[in-house]
């Protein structure tokens, strides 16, 4: 039997606490600016376009495109790969796939947020949709 990957617990802080919260309820929560409209993630309370920080919670569809990739084949853990989501509300993520071939992922491919379990708050990762 294989285990199970273990990912290590997020550090939350409180400008941060609202999105772990969001996501013990599987909820993926981005950052809008009411000054300037922008969306942004990491959610951080100034807004990383205008300075304002006139900014609110809003839940993302969590539906995004992998804009680009790379995977890393040599790893004492195993082969992974990491790039950077366009998602539909317009930020893009770094992030890890999972739960997928990994030879199978493309440029422009759909994919939707997945939370994998810790011990604290889960993480959001993205699968093919």
């Amino acid at each position: 039997m294989v285990d199970a990957k273990k990912y290590p617990a997020p550090v939350t802080n409180p400008e941060t606490a609202a999105f772990w919260n969001a996501a013990k309820e599987g909820k993926f929560m981005i950052k809008r600016c009411t000054a300037c409209g922008e969306a942004h993630y990491f959610p951080r309370s100034i807004c990383p376009f205008c300075y304002s920080d006139k900014t609110v919670w809003e839940e993302a569809s969590g539906e995004g495109t992998i804009y680009t990739y790379s995977l890393m084949r040599k790893s004492p853990t195993g082969p992974y790969a990491i790039g950077y989501v366009t998602l539909k509300e317009g930020p893009s993520v770094q992030t890890n796939f999972v739960d997928c071939d990994l030879e199978t992922l493309k440029i422009g491919q759909k994919v939707k947020v997945v939370f994998k379990p810790t011990d604290g708050a889960p993480l959001p990762f993205f699968t093919p949709a």
